[in-house]
């Protein structure tokens, strides 16, 4: 009698790490360092859902859990630090060998992620922007315009431009503008109704338009003269965190604005605003581009700090 052979055992076996492919290991790479698949997406320019499906496709290869997820939180298994530590090294190694070869290009590409603040990306990137295209169209750039004061790395950025003193101190910093100076303007028909402020404690009877910080604090007016300062909580019902409205509302007679001189400078030659307290005015930080000093500068980043220098929209 012939004994029916038993049936075949299937074994659950594990794809060798020699054939885990590069990109999925990537996507862990950035979802362990941003500890959030939003971060990370942003980052690598796909959906979080897209990095979660890499994700259990990595996890089912290798055998192991790598992260544990809730609706909340991401955190690395003991599995995912060991593999974490592994990787960070070779893959920084890996993108500064192929950044490297920019150099060996005919025409330099890549891709730039900047967050900028409202008023470097008016004033410094809209001028400079256009012949950038122009001179390197295989660079792309993509920019987030955001006043809140994130961090570069978390929010998957090669650089941030903010102002020199908001800058954080374990970032390199690299100077791109003259410093900056701001102004109170005011449409002639509120100056006309309300008077023109002489000295700065004049403004606790005026309506100012509040500032609101990337820190989420309200700004005080700050003034300087001879060496004396003044700074203000200058009294008003609006606060904005806007450039562009608050223009709008102060040509509309709405309150005074405290803004960088060259936001307003067309309104002001126009007509549409009338500076007040020039003698008062000081002079800002200047514009600064900042980066983690563990990274190589991508090339498309150098040639743009370059650019900026050379065309210089605010001076240097």
């Amino acid at each position: 009698m012939v004994l029916a052979s038993a049936p075949a055992r299937r074994h659950n076996r594990s794809v060798p790490p020699s054939r885990t492919s590069l990109p999925a290991l990537g996507a862990f790479l950035a979802i362990a360092k941003h500890r959030s698949f939003r971060r990370a997406g942003l980052e690598l320019g796909v959906s979080a859902s897209a990095l979660s499906h890499a994700l259990k496709g990595l996890e089912s290869q290798l055998g192991v859990r790598l992260l544990n997820r809730t609706n909340r939180s991401v955190t690395l298994t003991a599995a995912g630090e060991d593999l974490f530590a592994s990787l960070e090294g070779p893959f920084a190694a890996i993108g500064q060998a192929v950044e490297a070869l920019n150099r060996h290009r005919g025409e330099p590409a890549g891709r730039v992620r900047l967050n900028v603040l409202e008023h470097a990306s008016a004033l410094l990137l809209a001028p400079v922007l256009p012949v950038f295209l122009a001179r390197y169209p295989e660079i792309a750039i993509d920019v987030r315009v955001s006043n809140t004061l994130l961090d570069v790395v978390e929010a998957g950025a090669d650089a941030g431009i903010r102002y020199g003193d908001t800058v954080p101190e374990d970032m390199i910093a690299q100077r791109l503008s003259a410093e900056v100076r701001w102004v109170v303007v005011g449409a002639p028909a509120y100056l006309a109704r309300f008077g023109v402020p002489m000295h700065p404690n004049d403004l606790l009877a005026h309506r100012g338009l509040g500032i609101r910080l990337g820190n989420d604090r309200i700004y005080r007016w700050e003034f300087e003269r001879h060496g004396e300062a003044v700074a203000l909580d200058v009294p008003g019902a609006l606060t904005l965190d806007n450039t562009g409205l608050a223009i709008a509302l102060a040509q509309a007679g709405a309150g005074l604005a405290y803004l960088p001189e060259p936001c307003v400078a067309t309104p002001v030659r126009e007509g549409a605003l009338r500076r007040v307290l020039d003698d008062w005015s000081p002079a800002g930080p200047a514009f600064h581009l900042y980066y983690p000093g563990r990274r190589q500068l991508p090339t498309g980043l150098r040639l743009l700090i370059a650019l900026i220098r050379e065309m210089r929209p605010l001076g240097l």
